[in-house]
């Protein structure tokens, strides 16, 4: 494949093989990429924050617990998000130095982390509340354009199909954004899906500790349910060129969910709040020059 063929990856840095794959496919796995060390920091400080030592603005918690749920945090707590701004998540996995590099080599330079969430699925839990239907993450992003966004996400224990590993439709991000909306096994609050792939053939993904997938914001796809007496945690930051402009959501499969997310916002802060400025508030430049996430809205 030679450089004017490419579409999907911008700067050099893979390997032609590496390069190749992920243009065909809208995802590419880098074993071990995290050290065990930085692992274990950051899976401390969501048992910190599931205890109440830390705080970060938004810790969600499970609805559903079996009949031999546990009431301790670590059991109740199934995500936390906008972990960019505690320094512990921002030094040991956002800004990581092997995370980084690998982003540069997809969207350019000019890095800014959108989106961050470490994803705990506890044992016993019923399987509506610990699956996550097949959807794609742009659904959720009301800025352009979708080749300068890409996901990390990255195994902070073994991950199996027993636990609720990833799945994906390798290809996918070449096609269209579809509609979506909550689908009738899973209600978790924003937790919405696209219809229609029930049969279709998926990719499961077994990843150990310290393995990180980096993927397309088109590319479908989801995660299991729990089945096991253990736990499985992730975790996940998208990033995007600092330099992508926000697009009006109104009349397009995008404003649902953009109002349900204000909402959300309206509720943890007690004030009105735009969608764009939400994804200015929940961003964090991570190298390069700035752009459109740290422009200051006038009214703030």
């Amino acid at each position: 494949m030679s450089n004017k063929n490419y579409k999907y990856t911008l700067n050099e840095g893979f390997t032609e093989e590496q390069r190749n794959f992920y243009e065909e496919n809208g995802y590419i796995v880098f074993r071990k990429l995290i050290p065990e060390k930085d692992i274990d920091i950051c899976h401390q400080r969501f048992l910190d924050v599931c205890s109440g030592k830390v705080h970060v603005p938004t810790v969600m918690k499970v609805k559903k617990l079996g009949p031999n749920g546990e009431t301790r945090s670590e059991f109740t707590v199934n995500k936390i998000q906008e972990i960019l701004y505690d320094e512990k998540f921002f030094d040991h996995y956002a800004a990581h130095p092997k995370i980084v590099e690998v982003i540069k080599m997809i969207i350019g330079p000019n890095v800014t982390a959108v989106h961050s969430m470490l994803i705990n699925k506890p044992p016993d839990v019923h399987e509506e509340m610990s699956a996550h239907p097949m959807h794609q993450d742009l659904h959720y992003f009301p800025f352009r354009p979708a080749n300068k966004i890409a996901a990390s996400w990255t195994a902070m224990e073994d991950v199996t199909e027993k636990n609720g590993c990833l799945f994906v439709l390798p290809g996918s991000h070449k096609g269209p954004l579809f509609s979506h909306d909550y689908t009738e096994s899973v209600k978790n609050k924003l937790y919405h899906g696209v219809f229609g792939f029930n049969d279709v053939p998926k990719v499961m993904f077994p990843m150990e500790k310290g393995d990180t997938i980096f993927f397309h914001p088109l590319l479908l796809h989801g995660s299991g349910p729990n089945f096991t007496q253990g736990f499985r945690k992730a975790i996940s930051v998208h990033y995007a060129d600092s330099k992508c402009d926000f697009i009006n959501v109104i009349g397009t499969f995008q404003e649902g969910i953009s109002k349900e997310i204000e909402s959300v916002a309206e509720k943890n802060f007690k004030l009105k709040i735009h969608i764009n400025t939400v994804w200015k508030m929940k961003s964090r430049l991570i190298c390069g020059e700035q752009g459109v996430f740290q422009q200051i809205d006038s009214h703030l």
